[in-house]
């Protein structure tokens, strides 16, 4: 019979680290916590980090060897920075442990195994643009008569299929839920994602998605595989589990399954990621998933001055499905409560948060230490421009800025040609919207359209300005002194000031680009394309910029975004508040001029070295980030909550959470702003409601502010 022999955990040469003097007392309970399942609810600003770097600490420091110990983050910067914390304050040699993205250890495990998933040795990993390419490729494999039908291109035909990976949904619900002008298209988006894991397999290639799904397809057919890394992983933890999806998060369970040493940290109120398929149920349901498991909650932020949280607190506790916890500030009473400040409207709104920023900054806060927080990024278009127009430098961190977009850059081209049809660039940018026409097409389109220009032998930029006669003005000499420095002169009268019109002299529009030859692909389109310019300028007088904005979406431009963007509801927006934008100005050419200008002014301003810049971010970017002084803006119903969200007690609940995440950003100062009046020109000008998290919000807890003075 063997001897039995057992192998003791010994302690680790050198110091050990003094957990209780490091940690606050709730923070201690979750790093020292027994082997089995735990929940770690980690509030805003309350040290979650810390908390996991010393709970790997408190494993390598009770004899669990770093390769049993697998930390699996957002991002490879996160890991990097919790191990080497971790590497500054235990003397272990951390070189076993597994940390990185759910991705990057999928990769790792597919690289050690890749006949068993399926794929050869030295597989390639695709980037988004490649594997976009190929689903180009797959889908034109299909024979869609783009004449008769616009089918997704696959930069969108990638979301969808992507979204589905990762949420484990039927195609029919997500195209229901997300892409509903797809939904006829079920079928052959099938027959697509069928085609491309074919394309994928015969090139040995791999796609982002496919490093973590094709992982986990490998661990649930291969239960050896299966047991042998779950053997291996003692202990797993999980940063920011609120943010995992479907597939995430069935990775965790399988690897997980033997040992069940699984701590998830996470905040379920900040859980705002389900329109990219994060699914809230995992940490709201983790103690149902496993029995036995112990809820952790670390309530103490280090961040925000009492006074924030306290509205920050309020803001949550309507959410019915939550943890419940009560955020405790660590900092003394700050200054001032948060304001509330009801502007008249956008324009205002904008005006307001610009001057009160000078007003700061004045008082010694650095431009680097605000941030202007929003829900979408097209409620950030005016501020862009009353910034740059006061000449405050800033960073955006949502997208880029307004007038750069594509889309937004593609409807001016629309109106910049009908303003002058000499320009080139608009022209060729417009043309290459068509189905068929590439840039060699554009070039001879262009070409045609130059010499039917010159053909009708009107100059339309150098027309000879009439000769205005100006009555000579006589002036007394005891009514006009003479100056020391300057000599006299006779004053003139004003000209008055025109605009002249681009289009006096030529035929309509329809008629001298209808006869234009184009490839038979695109034919259909250029004559949608021509009709909508002629519609622009009718009977060669130019609309208003509104006006031609709404006629470039209503007849081109929609169709196209759909197809080409994967976002296009957030797209449609830009362009809605485009036009909103536009109501103020007459005439297209000073709309035009007003934009290249303040674009001009804004590129001017970032060239400078400039050492402060204030941050303006969606709140989904700005999740994690901290400023000393915080606005949060369009916090009316319908845009913060978004109007999409108020049909579904469940949205609604996730948009309170985005709004908490809002709050909990400010250290020192809050502003909560909205404009009562919504300009929209389909719908008159209706009075906005505050948003309804604001009414959930004590008063006693806020200072309301009113606005007056000149705007």
């Amino acid at each position: 019979m063997a001897r039995q022999y057992t192998l003791h955990r010994t302690a680790p040469a050198g110091p050990r680290i003094d957990f209780a003097a490091e940690l606050n007392p709730q923070q201690l309970a979750a790093v020292t916590a027994p082997p089995g399942p735990a929940l770690v609810i980690a509030g805003a600003g309350s040290g979650k980090t810390r908390t996991l770097t010393y709970r790997v600490a408190y494993l390598l420091e009770n004899g669990i060897r770093p390769e049993h110990v697998l930390l699996l983050t957002f991002t490879n910067k996160a890991a990097r920075e919790m191990l080497d914390r971790v590497a500054a304050i235990c003397p272990h040699d951390l070189a076993g442990l597994w940390g990185g993205t759910f991705h990057s250890i999928g990769n790792r495990i597919l690289r050690r195994h890749p006949n068993e998933a399926g794929f050869a040795p030295g597989f390639s990993i695709m980037d988004r643009e490649d594997a976009e390419d190929m689903l180009d490729g797959v889908v034109a494999t299909l024979g869609f008569d783009p004449k008769e039908k616009r089918f997704p291109k696959g930069q969108v035909v990638a979301d969808v299929l992507s979204y589905q990976l990762n949420t484990g949904r039927s195609l029919e619900d997500v195209l229901l839920e997300k892409y509903p002008h797809f939904f006829e298209f079920a079928a052959e988006l099938e027959q697509a994602r069928v085609k491309y894991e074919a394309k994928k397999k015969k090139a040995n290639a791999l796609d982002f998605d496919d490093l973590l799904e094709k992982t986990v397809r490998l661990l649930k057919s291969n239960a050896a595989l299966a047991e042998h890394y779950q053997r291996q992983f003692q202990f797993v933890l999980v940063d920011e589990y609120q943010d995992t999806n479907h597939l995430q998060n069935d990775f965790i369970e399988i690897l997980a399954a033997r040992h069940h040493n699984v701590m998830v940290v996470g905040d379920d109120a900040q859980s705002i990621y389900s329109w990219r398929g994060a699914d809230f149920r995992n940490i709201l349901e983790f103690p149902k998933r496993h029995p036995g498991a112990v809820v952790y909650k670390i309530e103490t932020n280090y961040r925000s001055v009492p006074q924030v949280l306290a509205v920050a607190n309020a803001a949550i506790s309507a959410n019915k499905q939550q943890f419940q916890k009560v955020l405790q500030a660590a900092r003394e009473e700050g200054a001032v409560k948060p304001a509330m400040v009801p502007l008249p409207d956008s324009q205002q709104q904008a005006q307001f948060v610009a001057q009160r920023m000078l007003e700061l900054h004045e008082e010694g806060i650095a431009l680097d230490d605000m941030a202007v927080l929003y829900r979408a990024h097209f409620h950030s278009m005016e501020l862009q421009m009353e910034l740059t127009r006061r000449g405050i430098p800033f960073e955006l961190t949502s997208g880029l800025r307004f007038f750069e977009q594509a889309h937004i850059k593609d409807v001016g081209a629309f109106l910049k040609w009908v303003v002058n049809p000499r320009d080139e660039v608009a022209f060729k940018r417009m043309a290459r919207l068509l189905p068929g026409i590439g840039a060699r097409s554009a070039d001879a389109l262009w070409a045609s359209v130059s010499d039917a220009l010159s053909a009708a032998d009107a100059p339309l930029l150098k027309k000879e300005t009439p000769t205005t006669v100006i009555a000579p003005v006589v002036v007394a000499e005891a009514e006009q002194p003479v100056s020391p420095i300057a000599p006299a002169e006779t004053p003139t009268q004003e000209l008055p000031e025109t605009i002249a019109n681009p289009w006096e002299g030529l035929p309509a529009i329809k008629e001298l680009l209808l006869p234009l030859k184009v490839p038979a692909k695109a034919k259909a389109a250029w004559e949608q394309l021509v009709f909508t310019l002629d519609e622009l300028a009718p009977g060669g007088h130019l609309a208003p910029p509104q006006e031609m904005i709404h006629s470039v979406l209503e007849a081109v431009y929609d169709d196209y975004a759909r197809v080409n963007f994967p976002n296009y509801d957030q797209r449609r927006e830009d362009l809605n508040t485009l036009a909103n934008f536009a109501r103020q100005y007459e005439s297209t050419q000073a709309f035009l001029d007003q934009l290249a200008l303040l674009t001009s002014l804004d590129a001017t301003a970032r060239n400078n070295e400039e050492t402060e810049r204030v941050t303006l971010t969606s709140v989904h970017q700005a999740k994690g980030l901290e400023w000393k002084v915080v606005f949060v803006i369009w916090l009316a119903d319908g845009k913060f909550p978004s109007s999409r969200s108020l049909e579904s007690s469940e949205a609604i609940e996730e948009e309170r959470r985005l709004f908490y995440v809002a709050v909990t950003r400010a250290m020192d100062e809050l502003y909560l702003t909205y404009p009562c009046m919504s300009f929209n020109s389909a719908y008159g000008d209706p009075l906005q409601r505050p948003s309804r998290f604001l009414a959930e919000v004590p008063k006693t807890l806020i200072e309301e502010w009113e606005v007056g003075g000149v705007f």
